[in-house]
């Protein structure tokens, strides 16, 4: 989908750019997490002309006027939103993960109230705490980790958790995380908040497409259909395969509170351009064809994690449940760290990205580990066999730092991405 004739006679600078941006994602091999491919109507509609309207408000409630149309698109989103998640509501505006994920704070904490949270040096994200981050500058995070030693070494350590919301009796608990590959199930945290008296906000940036297509426990719900988390904020660019955006769905007591943080507390006009990007993209994932591309998400990430594992990588926590996975580099090569790994990577056309793992002897400039991701892979038509070699194309590229190595595996990765192309293509 290159870019528009105008575009090119216009600015032929940021034209070349983009054509150079596609260039690279149609021939080279995406395996970050974080990102995905959407289709041609998403990226129809997050180009639209709605991108010239100010809507600062809710439908039905704005501050301008001829905002007819953009209160249906926005409803529309809504609805369509709820409908996916089985969330009683919904809020489509957030600009980013980060946004919702302060809003949702906004709505739910005072300053300096405490907040217990997944360290960030074992899966946890920015917006769970960091010190440099607004999180850990206006509340009082306190962090439980993954376990250390056997059993279950480096999954979710529960028992830790139990015991800091003892201790530290957090007005809230945020659940999930960046680079974690396991399931977390929300009986036991729910379990856990109701002991304390704490609300549970559970940050779905990662998972909400593996939600969707029912592969993952949907943590708005305990197993039981009692009330599990009472937040979901989540992402729509990564396994949603949605455009960059976010959105929050809760429980309707707090939807009030929610809409009020969210505007005007945090943003202004809505990006309805985006939102209508948002609207197409939960439709897509309504489909019965979401559910299969769930699965195979999630088959293609382990069977990966297996390939990588015969190749002498080890996975953290063992393998994966999701679609992502953390790869220690020490066992295959001591003295390989992820920041060299990703770049001898990059320059193969495999694309990354370097990650601590639990316990990790380096710092998160360098890191012992890479993330992998198979959601834009998968989003390719790729499949067990297509992650098999490219578990044997990252193996021969960090076995030597040899630049002959490096340029043949670029043009067999070319040659992989020619036969599976990203739906903008076909």
């Amino acid at each position: 989908m290159s870019s528009p004739e105008w575009l090119r006679s216009q600015d032929p600078e940021v034209a070349r750019l983009i054509e150079e941006e596609e260039q690279r994602q149609r021939s080279t091999l995406q395996l970050i997490a974080s990102e995905n491919f959407t289709s041609r109507a998403v990226m129809e509609a997050t180009g639209s002309v709605l991108t010239n309207k100010y809507a600062e408000g809710y439908p039905s409630r704005r501050y301008y006027g001829g905002n007819q149309i953009v209160d249906q698109v926005e409803t529309l989103a809504i609805e369509r939103c709820k409908r996916l998640f089985k969330a009683p509501y919904a809020n489509v505006q957030p600009h980013a993960g980060a946004n919702a994920n302060a809003a949702a704070y906004l709505a739910l904490l005072e300053p300096r109230d405490a907040v217990l949270a997944m360290r960030l040096d074992q899966g946890g994200h920015l917006t769970h705490g960091s010190p440099v981050n607004f999180s850990g500058q206006i509340y009082e995070f306190v962090s439980y980790g993954v376990r250390e030693t056997d059993p279950n070494r480096e999954w979710l350590d529960l028992d830790q958790m139990r015991q800091l919301a003892k201790e530290q009796r957090p007005k809230l608990i945020v659940v999930g995380a960046t680079a974690y590959s396991r399931i977390i199930e929300i009986d036991p945290i729910r379990e856990i908040a109701d002991e304390v008296g704490a609300l549970v906000l559970f940050d779905a940036a990662h998972v909400a497409g593996l939600i969707a297509a029912g592969v993952y426990p949907n943590p708005l719900f305990t197993s039981a259909g009692d009330r599990g988390a009472d937040v979901v904020t989540f992402t729509t660019h990564k396994t949603l395969r949605g455009p960059r955006g976010a959105a929050i769905v809760a429980h309707e007591d707090l939807g009030k509170r929610l809409d009020k943080a969210v505007f005007p507390g945090l943003q202004g006009g809505p990006l309805e351009h985006a939102i209508a990007a948002k609207a197409v993209a939960f439709a897509e994932a309504l489909e019965p064809s979401f559910a299969d591309y769930g699965r195979r998400v999630v088959e293609n990430a382990r069977v990966l994690a297996d390939a990588l594992t015969s190749e002498g990588f080890r996975i953290v926590s063992g393998g994966t449940d999701v679609h992502l996975l953390l790869v220690d580099l020490r066992d295959f090569d001591p003295d390989l760290d992820g920041r060299s790994a990703q770049d001898r990577l990059d320059r193969s056309g495999i694309t990354c990205n370097r990650n601590q793992i639990p316990f990790d002897p380096r710092s998160p400039f360098v890191t012992s580990g890479l993330r992998l991701g198979t959601a834009a892979m998968t989003t390719t038509g790729m499949a067990r066999d297509q992650m098999k070699t490219v578990a044997s194309l990252i193996s021969r590229v960090l076995r030597t730092d040899d630049g002959a190595t490096c340029d043949e595996v670029r043009h067999e990765v070319a040659d992989l991405c020619r036969s599976f192309p990203p739906p903008s293509e076909r």
